[in-house]
């Protein structure tokens, strides 16, 4: 079986922490950058987001990263895999 490494890419990122505050900076962001999401209906207290992913509807919960991916394209990843899978690099 062959093996694979992922190639070393740089991304933005920014991380929903559940405010209208950060769900509307990161709906700006997604929207100035050509993508689309809106805010998810629930009843909890905290905001999620729905993005249109390349996959369809991604749902992003509060703690939640937003990533704009090497094709310009944007979808939620989880706290704990996005912490294992990048590290900060100065801009």
């Amino acid at each position: 079986m062959a093996r694979y490494r992922k190639k070393p890419v740089e991304i933005e990122a920014r991380q929903l922490d559940g405010t209208v505050e950060s769900a509307n900076r990161i709906l700006g962001w997604i929207g100035t950058n050509g993508g689309d999401a809106k805010r998810a209906h629930t009843t909890k207290p905290q905001l999620g987001l729905v993005i249109h992913t390349l996959e369809g509807n991604m749902r992003a919960e509060p703690g939640d990263w937003i990533i704009k991916g090497v094709a310009g394209e944007f979808h939620p990843c989880r706290d704990d895999i996005f912490r294992a899978t990048y590290e900060a690099v100065d801009a």
